[in-house]
């Protein structure tokens, strides 16, 4: 490839990964993606997360997701933090708000929210953040909190994304954007984010992009195919796909508090 990438999100502890994780960042390498995001949805994925990005070198989030907010018990600031002591571990998240399939209450994922924003807040953390169907809720809860960091899979509309980009937020885009059936949306606003906010990530195993040809045999997205959203996104703002992979290596580095390596 002549241009490399960092896939600012990928869930590397789904099952559908299992006993691959060699041969998977091997691939991701092979097509110019040198470093990933590897994202936690509870206490235990967080630290399977935490234990693959030390034995690959990448980074890693700890968080509870909201589908999974009904299992957070009162030990979870202590088991966040103490995950987060580790260099690797850039991020408090995956956190946040689903209403479309609302896995857990929705005043069970409003609470556990709040003590994930807190934590990050404590402990000077961006956040990684989730939301589906719940931006009015999102947005006011956010707004309590001093928060940085990014609005991972965003696909939402121009008020929302107006909103999320006036708190500072980061704002992540993964294959949805090149589905030409639910991702018309999407394409539009895509201008509408400030090259300076853009983060592209896989969210792999899901969301493969409609554009890979020919479709791998698995049918799953892995990092490998993050090449696909950047080619797309390029032509969206008229650039190359090269400008887009130096900008958002950029951001990724600026957002978290990295050096460029």
């Amino acid at each position: 490839m002549p241009y490399s990438l960092i896939d600012a999100g990928v869930n590397l502890t789904n099952h559908q990964f299992d006993k691959q994780h060699q041969d998977i960042i091997a691939r991701a390498n092979a097509a110019g993606v040198k470093h990933m995001l590897i994202i936690g949805c509870d206490v235990a994925a967080s630290e399977q997360s935490l234990e693959l990005a030390i034995a690959h070198q990448q980074f890693s989030t700890a968080g509870v997701h909201p589908h999974d907010a009904k299992s957070a018990t009162d030990e979870l600031e202590t088991q966040l933090t103490q995950l987060a002591s580790h260099k690797q571990v850039i991020a408090i998240g995956e956190c946040g708000l689903d209403y479309n399939r609302d896995f857990s209450p929705r005043d069970v994922q409003r609470s556990v929210l709040r003590r994930q924003l807190a934590l990050a807040e404590q402990l000077n953390l961006p956040v990684y953040l989730h939301e589906r169907d719940a931006s009015e809720d999102m947005l006011s809860i956010l707004k309590e909190f001093n928060v940085r960091g990014v609005l991972h899979c965003f696909t939402g509309n121009a008020q929302a994304l107006k909103s999320y980009l006036a708190l500072g937020l980061y704002i992540g885009i993964t294959g949805w954007v090149c589905d030409e059936r639910r991702g018309k949306e999407l394409q539009q606003l895509i201008p509408s984010i400030p090259l300076n906010k853009l983060l592209i990530e896989t969210d792999a195993p899901f969301l493969i992009p409609r554009t890979v040809s020919p479709k791998p045999k698995s049918r799953r997205n892995e990092p490998a195919l993050l090449t696909y959203v950047c080619e797309t996104i390029a032509q969206l703002y008229n650039l190359t796909p090269e400008a887009i992979a130096q900008q958002t290596t950029l951001n990724f580095y600026n957002v978290f508090g990295l050096k460029a390596k």
